[in-house]
Formats: C-alpha cells, sequence, structure tokens
C-alpha cells in the first residue's frame, strides 16, 4: 500500500493551475473531494499556454501533445467519456512529428507509421538503417511496456518498496534484460549507426537535462511516446487543453480561481490548514496539493523540507523567441510544423549546454527547433500581419552560465536568427518581427529554479525513487505535483505527477 495524507481529506486546494495541477483537480473531484485550484496567473495551463500578442497567438510553453489519453482520463474521472474528451480537445494529427535537417544538406521526416519511416529512412541512409530502425522500434517497444506502468505512472514510498513488489521486480529484470541501465547513445547505438539518424532517437535527451553519451537507455521511452505513439495539436493553440480541463473540472462543481497568487501558509502543527492568497482570501482546506516550482514552494512552506537536502542539479534552459513574419517569405522555407535544425557539431553542444560550476557557454554550433503551428493550423496562427514562429535555443541555465541575460537576450536573438538565414529561412534575419522573447532571466523571475522551465535533470541521482517524493516529509498534508518532483519534466510526466498526487490524498 502507498503511503497517503493523514487526516480528513474533504477540501483538497491545489495552488498552480498547470496540467499537473488540473490532472489532480479532476481525480480528486471524481473521488468526491471539494477541490479549489489557485492560478496565479490570468489563465490557466502554466507552461502549456497560448498567449495572444498583437493579433497573433503563440504557445508560449510546450508546443506538442503527447499521450491524449492521459488528458482523456482525469475528464472521464468527472463524467467525461474519452470520445467527448476528444472532441472538445479537437486534436489534430503532427504526421511527420518532426522534420529533421542536417549540416550535410540531408533532410528526414520522422513518421508516425513505422512502415512510412522505415521507408524514409532506407531512402535517405539505406536499406540496413531502416531494417536497424525497425529493430530499435520493437526494442522500445518492449522498453515502453517493462517501464512506463511499474516505474513511471506509480508512487513508491522508497527504493526498497520497488524489491517488495514481484510484478515490480519482474520488471526491473525485463529492463535490465533490454539494457536499460546502459548509456542512451551506445544502447540505441546497437540498432542504428548512422550518426544522423542516431540523433533523432537520442536528442530527447535534452528534455531530461543529460548528453545522450552519459544518459541512461531508459530514456529512449521518451523517443518513442515522441515517435512511435504520435503527437497531436489542439485547434486554436495548446492553450486549449487547460481551458478544456478548467471546463471539465468547473462542470462537475470544482473551482478555479484566475488570477489568485498563494502568497501564504496557515499550520496547525504539521497540517496546513489554509492557504491565503494576495488578495487577502483564505482557503481552508484538509489538504494542498503544490505544483509550484522549488524555490517558490519552498517559499511558501518556510522551514519544512520539500525533498532531499542534497543539491538538485537542474536542465539546462532556453532562449525562446516568438516572433511574425509575412507569409510571402515563410512560404519558401524548408521544414513542417516541428524543425529540428542540427549543427554539426553534437557532443560538444551538450557539453556547452550541461557542463556545471559557472562553465556553460552558449552553443558555438547551434541546433534550433523552429516550431510553425500555422502549418497544422492555420486559422489560428496565420493572420493578416503574418505567420507566427517560433524559434528555441537550448541554452546553460544560470547555474551552469549566469549570464547577463537583460542586456544579451535580444542580441542573441539576432545571432540566431543569422544562423538560421544562412541554413535557409531566407528573409528570417530581416522580417522576424519578435513579439516576445523568454530567457533564463524571465524564467528565474517567473519562480523557476536556475532560470530554467525544464526543472531538475534526470540524472541518475534524480531519478525514479531518488527524485524529489511527491509526498513532504514531516508533513501530514502537503503533496507535490508537476515537473520538480515524480516521475519528471514535460508531458506526458506532469499528467502523470497529477495523478500520482491525486493518489497520495484519495489512497486509490
Amino acid at each position: 500500500m502507498q503511503r497517503t495524507t493523514i487526516g480528513p481529506s474533504n477540501r483538497i486546494v491545489v495552488v498552480g493551475g498547470g496540467l499537473s495541477g488540473l490532472t489532480a483537480a479532476l481525480y480528486l473531484r471524481g473521488a468526491g473531494r471539494e477541490v479549489t485550484v489557485l492560478e496565479a496567473a490570468e489563465t490557466p495551463g502554466g507552461r502549456v499556454a497560448t498567449e495572444t500578442v498583437g493579433i497573433n497567438r503563440f504557445d508560449t510553453g510546450a508546443t506538442i501533445l503527447t499521450m491524449p489519453e492521459l488528458v482523456h482520463a482525469p475528464m472521464s474521472a468527472v463524467g467525461i467519456n474519452a470520445d467527448e474528451a476528444a472532441r472538445r480537445l479537437d486534436l489534430i494529427d503532427v504526421d511527420p512529428t518532426y522534420h529533421m535537417r542536417y549540416a550535410d544538406g540531408t533532410t528526414l521526416n520522422l513518421h508516425r507509421d513505422i512502415d512510412d519511416l522505415a521507408a524514409a529512412i532506407a531512402d535517405t541512409f539505406g536499406n540496413d538503417a531502416s531494417d536497424g530502425y525497425r529493430n530499435l522500434t520493437d526494442w522500445l517497444a518492449r522498453l515502453y511496456d517493462a517501464e512506463f506502468d511499474r516505474f513511471i505512472n506509480r508512487n513508491f514510498d522508497s527504493a526498497i518498496s520497488i524489491a517488495r513488489d514481484r510484478k515490480t521486480r519482474t520488471a526491473a529484470a525485463q529492463l535490465v534484460r533490454l539494457g536499460a541501465l546502459g548509456k542512451l547513445s551506445s544502447t540505441v547505438g546497437r540498432h542504428i549507426t548512422d550518426e544522423r539518424l542516431l540523433r533523432a532517437f537520442t536528442f530527447q535527451a535534452l528534455y531530461a537535462g543529460v548528453p545522450p553519451e552519459r544518459a541512461r537507455a531508459v530514456y529512449a521511452v521518451i523517443a518513442h511516446m515522441d515517435i512511435s505513439m504520435g503527437v497531436y495539436y489542439p485547434r486554436g493553440g495548446m492553450g486549449r487543453v487547460a481551458e478544456e480541463m478548467v471546463a471539465a473540472l468547473t462542470g462537475a462543481g470544482g473551482r478555479c480561481e484566475l488570477g489568485t497568487a498563494a502568497d501564504r501558509v496557515e499550520w496547525d502543527g504539521n497540517r496546513v490548514q489554509a492557504i491565503g492568497t494576495s488578495d487577502g482570501r483564505r482557503w481552508p482546506c484538509d489538504a494542498v496539493v503544490f505544483t509550484t516550482d522549488t524555490p517558490v514552494t519552498r517559499r511558501l512552506l518556510g522551514d519544512k523540507p520539500t525533498g532531499r537536502s542534497r543539491k538538485i542539479v537542474y536542465s539546462p534552459s532556453a532562449v525562446v523567441a516568438h516572433g511574425v513574419v509575412p507569409r510571402s517569405v515563410t512560404a519558401g522555407w524548408p521544414g513542417g510544423h516541428h524543425t529540428l535544425d542540427f549543427g554539426a557539431a553534437w557532443s560538444q553542444t551538450f557539453r556547452e549546454l550541461t557542463a556545471r560550476g559557472g562553465r556553460g557557454r552558449l552553443m558555438s554550433d547551434p541546433s534550433l527547433l523552429i516550431n510553425r503551428p500555422g502549418l497544422s493550423d492555420p486559422d489560428h496562427s496565420i493572420t493578416a500581419a503574418g505567420e507566427s514562429v517560433t524559434v528555441l535555443a537550448p541554452c546553460p541555465n544560470l547555474d551552469s552560465a549566469p549570464l547577463p541575460w537583460r542586456e544579451l537576450s535580444r542580441p542573441y536573438v539576432h545571432e540566431v536568427l543569422a544562423v538560421l538565414e544562412a541554413r535557409g529561412y531566407h528573409g528570417i534575419r530581416d522580417t522576424f518581427e519578435i513579439a516576445k522573447v523568454d530567457d533564463p532571466g524571465t524564467w528565474a523571475a517567473k519562480g523557476m529554479a536556475a532560470g530554467t522551465p525544464f526543472s531538475a535533470a534526470h540524472t541518475v541521482r534524480q531519478t525514479g525513487p531518488l527524485r524529489t517524493p511527491n509526498l513532504v516529509p514531516g508533513t501530514d498534508n502537503v503533496v507535490l505535483a508537476g515537473s520538480s518532483t515524480v516521475p519528471g519534466v514535460g508531458i506526458p510526466p506532469v499528467l502523470v505527477s497529477g495523478r500520482l498526487a491525486a493518489a497520495r490524498i484519495t489512497g486509490d
């Protein structure tokens, strides 16, 4: 049996209206609890939001949805079946998932369909590479089957609890047989040897904050979720996911208070008895779920611990530039909805991004993500002003490189645009009208540790049951959800974290 909060659990306050908080709230409301979500922003979603700047709309956080069934499930908890949830989200299949561009001029579309991708790989890299990809796909599917339910989608009270459960021991043995504890690059490299193709199935290690040659092969499951299982885009923007989750919650009798920032915690011994907000209101509760980033959570909890006492290592950050470009310019560009444009350097790039102790550097040979949602959803991303275009450039976090981003941000964006101009995105340097830029400084101002939206890195000592636990020690009724805790960063992990947080209260 998993440990749960102590005492009554009729009234729940969830601090933070991102996807993890809304997931927890829906499950809790479905279990009959009185639930109130407190969100500081005027719109829900957290790092999964769509903002309007001028007349153009931009996804200012996550840009694709993986495993939409993890959104359907909490909506089902309040009586909305999967078909109705899918209708409300109105998802567009994004296929290919990524368009890959390499420094030598090679291109590759990562299709969801195995046969389509195998054919594309054969055309570009040869039949041996295509056969290797098919073997890799089979291995990834077996990795996912052994890993997801027993190690990602469940609560652990300790590492010892893994050894006590027979099914978990069996799954662990399967992971060992699959080589999941080996290094990501070398394990995937058993199936595909071309360095360019290898990038397609290992670049996701950036999300985990660890270079592919040091990350464990268990994180290849991210590539399986992204490529083999497919990705989707909600018509109208990623912000629609949170909007529909809020509608489901309030339709079931829950509350979501937007523009309401938690600023104090009232204690009765080891129990939180109420959350105070900046507007002077007080929200009594039997239990509370914090989805805020670690610095904010620590400030609110005061002297209560929030997890491991050792220093946390954080993932790299990113500079994200949102801009508008005339359609007459973008019409001639290469790529698709999501384009990964690689520099020639690769291992060097990860070393620059992940070096510790102030030794981090900006990429000397940038690998960049270009997001053009208008290619999937033109009605909401292309206006009379032009097409919404987002360029993401990974960069070191503030612990790795405490750079002066207030002065550096805009000049660096112009450097990145010049790189893209030289790589075939003709006209971008002169016509990209900047609407908004986020950088490590702006992430830090929002309370994100080390100025990164990608939270704690998935090093060996910060993975699985070794990650910051979601049941806060020394308290009777405080639970964590979101990227700072288990199971980790991004979609789908934060959706899973919301379910796990709710289970810490309901015991389900």
